[in-house]
């Protein structure tokens, strides 16, 4: 009999790990998106290329698919309270997929740039709906390693991009994007609706099945069963005007300013222009190894991460996150005044001129980047979305999620588009150390603010806000 029971509990978390699947194949999506322009961008720049000679075209292709990351939020969170989380999962592949196919066989910018606003629009739904779908199927106990993997594969996906653009063309590589959403369907197709989503819409029985074959045994399945059914009213729903209400307000407040300091910490800008930054440190002729380093280290960062997050904790990783980026953005900032190198990053593959000093020094600026992306990966990459999955009401869950993408993608647009401006304005080490100063801010804001979620239901986190607002704190 326990023999059984111990089988069924296996097969279950196989389920409950190829249900995770389907969503970690739309971050890998998601990463390979971000990652694409920094191998990209000096390729496209090069002598009969697109972008040749044409620095702010290169700059508003490496931002404008945060542009369609913002539509993307919405439309997701619009289409998981209407359709459900799978469904939603199933739509995100068709932008990446079209996405891609444009990049690969576009000629002129304008078509460039549509095909780059196609993968942002499914890059914010995949933002909302692939931590939504792996938290309201996750257990509590796995919940925050489950999570982090979605910002692992994010990780794997700039990875892939970063090392295959070291001998696949740029249209290649936007080939190969394609295939990623054709595999993550494949995938998703077999999948279950999410216990939550079913139960809300008044299908007990069909969130009871999806349930049994998430958790392997049915006193477990009817059990947590019960306990969404006490803290699920599939006549209540949430409107606008409720946001004002302190229960959600405080949530949606937490969640929107974690994200805003997640891209002040400047952690687009690094992925977008790794390698033109790699160049402007002093790595010539290796910035794409240097930068495919700093992806590596930033995967095997996040692969800790995920077994230290249900250990450690959400706020202990978060602070001590934060801390360490901004030791390195200072770090790096040092580095640049000390080495006298150029304010602005270089135009082309070929333009960097490197000083001696930087030379000499340019190891510095490596291990300042690899600190930063280590750090990063512990803290403020998988986070962020975990929290923003966790805190809201399961009736808010959907809207209020898109409404934090929706703000992240806001603020990564204004960061990453407005870098150049910074560099004018400060240089490159003034600008990493407003990153590092916004990183300081960041911790102060955990530590007073942000409440702790580690092994707690999704059901008592709901309690905690609402319990606040009652006690009016």
């Amino acid at each position: 009999m326990l023999l059984c029971i111990m089988e069924m509990r296996t097969l279950a978390i196989r389920n409950l790990v190829g249900t995770a699947a389907a969503s970690y194949l739309s971050a890998l999506s998601f990463g390979y998106v971000i990652g694409f322009s920094s191998p990209a961008l000096p390729l496209m720049q090069l002598a009969k290329e697109p972008m040749y000679k044409n620095q702010d075209a290169a700059s508003w292709f490496g931002s404008v698919f945060t542009l369609g990351a913002m539509f993307g939020c919405p439309a997701s969170g619009w289409l998981v309270d209407r359709v459900g989380r799978k469904l939603t999962l199933l739509v995100t592949s068709l932008p990446f997929l079209l996405g891609w196919l444009t990049i690969s066989f576009g000629e002129t910018l304008n078509v460039l740039y549509f095909g780059r606003i196609l993968t942002g629009f499914s890059s914010g739904m995949a933002c909302v709906v692939s931590p939504l779908y792996i938290a309201e199927t996750s257990t509590k106990e796995l919940r925050g390693m489950l999570g982090s993997g979605v910002q692992l594969f994010v990780t794997i996906g700039i990875f892939m991009v970063y090392t295959m653009g070291l001998v696949v063309s740029w249209r290649g590589l936007a080939f190969i994007g394609a295939v990623i959403p054709l595999v993550a369907t494949l995938f998703t197709l077999p999948a279950p609706e999410t216990p939550r989503y079913l139960l809300n819409s008044n299908q007990k029985s069909e969130a009871l099945r999806s349930l049994l074959w998430l958790r392997g045994t049915s006193a477990v399945a009817e059990e947590e069963c019960r306990d969404m059914e006490e803290n699920t009213d599939i006549d209540e729903k949430v409107s606008w005007s409720e946001f004002r209400r302190p229960e959600l307000f405080r949530p949606l407040v937490v969640s929107v300013m974690i994200m805003l300091f997640q891209q002040l910490s400047g952690i687009n800008a690094v992925m977008f222009y790794s390698v033109s930054i790699c160049q402007s440190a002093g790595f010539s002729y290796a910035s794409g190894l240097a930068a495919v380093m700093i992806a590596a280290v930033q995967v095997v960062g996040t692969v800790v991460a995920c077994f230290l997050m249900d250990r450690a904790g959400r706020r202990y990783l978060l602070i001590i996150a934060g801390l360490g980026m901004a030791l390195s953005c200072f770090v790096l900032g040092g580095y640049y005044h000390t080495a006298g190198l150029s304010t602005r990053l270089p135009e082309s593959p070929t333009s960097a001129l490197v000083s001696s000093s930087s030379s000499d020094l340019s190891w510095l600026a490596l291990a300042s980047l690899i600190g930063y992306t280590t750090s990063f990966a512990l803290g403020w990459g998988p986070i962020p979305m975990l929290l923003m999955s966790e805190i809201f009401p399961a009736r808010a869950r959907g809207t209020a999620s898109a409404v934090a993408s929706l703000a992240n993608w806001m603020f990564a647009f204004i960061v990453t588009k407005e870098f150049a401006s910074l560099q004018s304005l400060f240089g490159m080490g003034g600008t990493f150390v407003f990153f590092g100063a916004c990183c300081f801010v960041a911790v102060a804001y955990v530590y007073h603010c942000v409440p702790e979620t580690k092994g707690k239901s999704l059901e008592d986190i709901e309690l905690y806000f609402l319990g606040r607002a009652i006690r009016g704190i």
